[in-house]
């Protein structure tokens, strides 16, 4: 017998809480505004990746360098799972604001050190050693900020409006990466070549690096956002120890993480590919310059920032897991066709076309995101369950897309790589969802609720 309502468990709200309240306002702003910051840091370092190369990896072939920037990027991400899963256990126990604040310091060292880095050709061997902590920092502050960022929002947030409110933190991770894109595009267009390689790469980093100070401030006025925090119902035991907790986590949550992964995987994949390596892949195989691609991320970010929350109305309106397996699937159909299109006739018109369109289907693929996730998991875990989910999925099909897709492109001489990607994780997003006893009964929960059959879902999947 059906029993769609058995519990995935929700985040609780009260029945009469209908709208923001000002008290609930602060956290959410100061949240996205944090996220913003972080990702700028984050994201510089990919948008100026080939001037990068020459200064810490100065190689002859230049699919090598760019191999090994790609690679130092991918250990910044590989080091995003433990330092997200560490830092959302504490924000669960001791307040999300704190730890995000936190975040916001850790990232500021990181990005300062990035931006003060002696080069190669000064220091030697340890120039890239330097670098590969600075990105370490990075990666062990940016892990956790989605999780304890999004949980923050959708905790003050009516429960018929997490899709719309959480997307505001995937808005700010495109907002950065506008920020991101056009800094790096005015240096290299305005910038001459060595002037770019001398100094002009270090600017945004080190202008980045004021979101450490901001931390410390933030981090002194938060006395409100605490309070309110501490007054939540469902918080970790303070008490209670770390391993303890992780335990009590893997056991009740492990279905739940599995599911998240799913839904994240075809996103994060998507926009890898094609905000971070397509810029540099046009100009190492097509011979099309990356200004013009940075140009299309700019535009396709931008995009972006404006419509994720349209897409977490229509996900609280119509049902987030209900939109979820149409829209992977349209996207893996749409894949080849885009990528031939730039490719059997490579050009910046055909380039923009295409990043615009890949930018309309992000949209609609992460917009919910932070929404859908928190769906997922009780409010007490809620910071950990979306931190390692969200970073087991960036890591292994996000963050190490640009280095293994150029290192199978290097090694197969095959320019169809990208697309393919893309389709293997549309494929490996949907299995894992609907293979998840999470995910049919979220899918169950939104039919139930909004009606209707979209996707190819089987009846009665929940037993």
């Amino acid at each position: 017998m059906s029993t769609r309502r058995e519990a995935v468990p929700r985040l609780p709200a009260s029945p009469d809480e209908r709208r923001v309240s000002k008290v609930h306002a602060r956290p959410i702003v100061l949240s996205v505004a944090g996220s913003s910051l972080e990702w700028f840091d984050f994201l510089s370092y990919l948008f100026l990746s080939k001037t990068i190369a020459s200064v810490f990896f100065p190689l002859s072939h230049a699919t090598a360098g760019l191999s090994l920037t790609f690679a130092t990027f991918a250990i910044g991400v590989i080091a995003r799972p433990l330092g997200g899963v560490i830092f959302a256990l504490y924000a669960d126990r001791l307040g999300r604001f704190r730890i995000l604040s936190l975040l916001m310091i850790l990232m500021g060292i990181g990005t300062g050190l990035l931006g003060v880095c002696p080069s190669y050709s000064e220091v030697g061997i340890a120039a890239p050693i330097v670098m590969v902590f600075a990105r370490i920092l990075q990666g062990v502050a940016v892990g956790a900020q989605f999780g304890v960022a999004s949980q923050i929002i959708v905790e003050n947030t009516p429960a018929e409006r997490r899709m719309f409110f959480g997307s505001f933190n995937m808005s700010a991770q495109a907002l950065s990466a506008v920020l991101a894109a056009t800094c790096s595009y005015f240096l290299i267009t305005r910038l001459s070549d060595d002037a770019l390689r001398s100094w002009g790469w270090r600017l945004p980093f080190l202008a980045g690096s004021i979101i450490g100070p901001l931390g410390v401030i933030l981090k002194h006025h938060s006395s409100q956002v605490n309070a309110l925090e501490h007054a939540h119902p469902e918080r970790a035991a303070d008490d209670e120890p770390l391993w303890t907790q992780w335990s009590s986590f893997v056991r009740s949550n492990t279905d739940n993480v599995v599911c998240a992964i799913g839904v994240i995987t075809v996103a994060t994949a998507s926009n890898y590919l094609w905000a971070i390596y397509i810029p540099a892949y046009v100009e190492v195989h097509l011979r099309l310059p990356i200004t013009a691609a940075m140009l299309g991320v700019i535009l396709s970010q931008a995009l972006n920032a404006l419509c994720f929350p349209v897409a977490g109305w229509f996900a609280d309106r119509y049902g987030a897991y209900r939109m979820f397996f149409p829209v992977v699937i349209a996207w893996a159909l749409c894949a080849y066709p885009m990528f031939l299109f730039i490719v059997d006739a490579p050009s910046v018109a055909r380039l923009l076309c295409m990043q615009l369109l890949a930018g309309l289907f992000q949209t609609a693929l992460a917009g919910p995101h932070a929404g859908m996730l928190a769906t997922l998991f009780p409010s007490r875990s809620g910071a950990t369950g979306m931190s390692l989910s969200y970073n087991v999925a960036v890591t292994l099909f996000g963050g190490m897309a640009p280095f293994t897709i150029n290192l199978l492109t290097e090694w197969t001489g095959n320019s169809l790589v990208p697309p393919t990607y893309l389709v293997t994780t549309a494929v490996f997003s949907i299995a894992l969802v609907y293979a998840t006893r999470a995910g049919r009964q979220q899918l169950a929960a939104d039919r139930e609720r909004f009606g209707g059959r979209p996707t190819f879902a089987c009846k009665g999947a929940v037993k």
